[in-house]
């Protein structure tokens, strides 16, 4: 599995978008020039978080991106399947039929259950974090989402 491109520098943006302390925001050339991408691109995504209704742009001269509703509202899960669409959807079988119309296992398939669980797993996780818990230092991140999957883990320094 991989997290896609999109996926990740998408909720990059995000998150950037969310700890601007400017009210106007952060415009495109700030937005690139601050994750090192091409502006083409961050436009491409900031489009796509527009249209989901994760962020608002502020009008004039000045204006740029600012989150569309608090960052404790917006879910991490639904961000990453907007920008990217889940592991295993239950079109996923029609998706790799092989070279017949239908997958030859699709009536008994210990691999399609696999998927399921690494699915139900991700979503369970994922739905627990917003953008305002990955607003902290990575050590106090790390410490939520251990505790979030119930492991007791040390965090490095």
């Amino acid at each position: 599995m991989k997290i896609t491109a999109q996926e990740e520098y998408g909720l990059r943006l995000l998150l950037r978008i969310a700890k601007c302390r400017d009210n106007g925001g952060m415009n495109i050339p700030d937005l690139s020039e601050a994750e090192g991408l091409s502006a083409a691109y961050v436009a491409k995504l900031t489009r796509i978080l527009r249209i989901a209704g994760y962020i608002s742009s502020t009008p004039g001269y000045k204006g740029g991106y600012v989150l569309a509703r608090p960052a404790g509202q917006i879910n991490i899960n639904q961000v990453l399947k907007t920008l990217g669409g889940a592991l295993f959807t239950k079109d996923f079988c029609g998706d790799y039929p092989g070279t017949g119309s239908l997958c030859t296992n699709s009536v008994d398939c210990s691999i399609r259950s696999l998927w399921q669980t690494v699915q139900l797993s991700v979503d369970r996780l994922l739905d627990q974090v917003t953008l305002a818990d990955l607003m902290s230092p990575e050590h106090t991140s790390v410490q939520l989402l251990h505790a979030l999957i119930g492991q007791q883990t040390k965090v490095l320094s």
